[in-house]
């Protein structure tokens, strides 16, 4: 699962810029912008209700796996070692803080480095519980909306991220729902991404 990861990450940053290794793009500072987005979804408001959107908050982490294996694949650091390190536990009854705190952990150490923490961001995979399973699923279905994203006008503006009034990360977690195989399944699921796209494109 690592080594798909690793491949389909390499594709995709070769999609963005055909010399992405040598573009010094500042991987920390988006990490750290997706974990206060994680936290939004998380809520941490103390002033009002706020439930969390956890299937939002995986997407977001996933977000930040994107960045960070970006980093480790320019670092030329990613080893086998690091299925294990993901592999994690979940935490026992962590509470909503102990989410808040990993987040922040992470963030911080990636500041911190300007690097990538695996040891942090597998702390936030504990506390939510995320497996590495459900991490690479969740991977696989936003890599290939972020190539779909990439290939319909990301970059020059011309994309639609909202598709019938609700974000494109919408509509790929329910198309996930029916991919069974998710490592063989990417061609699949850009063919219906892009059946939806064209479908919601008068709404």
């Amino acid at each position: 699962m690592l080594r798909t990861m690793a491949r389909m990450q390499e594709a995709h940053n070769l999609q963005v810029h055909p010399d992405w290794r040598t573009k010094r793009y500042e991987y920390y500072r988006a990490i750290w912008i997706e974990c206060a987005e994680l936290l939004d979804h998380f809520g941490w408001k103390w002033w009002k209700r706020q439930d969390p959107d956890l299937a939002q908050v995986k997407l977001e982490l996933v977000d930040i796996w994107h960045f960070g294996l970006s980093e480790l694949l320019r670092a030329d650091a990613v080893e086998p070692e690091l299925a294990v390190t993901l592999d994690v536990q979940p935490s026992e009854h962590p509470g909503p803080e102990s989410v808040r705190q990993a987040v922040e952990a992470l963030a911080s150490a990636c500041l911190a480095s300007k690097g990538f923490s695996v040891e942090r961001f597998a702390g936030v995979m504990r506390v939510l519980p995320m497996s590495f399973d459900e991490l690479f699923r969740l991977y696989v279905g936003k890599n290939v909306l972020n190539g779909f994203r990439q290939d319909h006008g990301y970059k020059d503006g011309t994309y639609r991220k909202a598709w019938a009034g609700r974000e494109d990360n919408e509509h790929l977690m329910e198309l996930l729902d029916g991919v069974d195989e998710p490592a063989t399944a990417a061609e699949d699921l850009y063919a219906k991404l892009e059946a939806r796209y064209r479908e919601t494109a008068a709404s």
